[in-house]
């Protein structure tokens, strides 16, 4: 059995959820690589793309599943104060 680990989700608070660390880790990785800082932050769209270059191909064959992990990440990150959505639509990201 893989290792997990658990995420929360800012859309719903106290609720966690496990997943794959490897590819968890791998995907926050990325995702904390390409991100800026500053606000107004990277179209979600443009992060799945940009994260792709930075994820194990052994994990993500051809970048396949990235948008999921993207989100899911995303959302744990949000949750845990890490990064933030920009004020405004469309949903843009940046790290805190």
């Amino acid at each position: 059995m893989a290792d997990k680990v658990e995420v929360e989700n800012v859309n719903h608070p106290g609720k966690t959820e496990r997943v794959d660390a490897a590819k968890y880790t791998a995907m926050r990785d990325a995702m904390l690589k390409v991100l800026p800082s500053d606000d107004p932050g990277m179209k979600a769209g443009d992060v799945v793309d940009a994260v792709k270059p930075y994820l194990p191909d052994a994990l993500f064959p051809g970048g396949k599943t990235a948008g999921w992990w993207v989100k899911c990440v995303q959302l744990d990150l949000e949750a845990k104060s890490i990064i933030k959505r920009a004020d405004k639509p469309p949903v843009r990201l940046f790290k805190i």
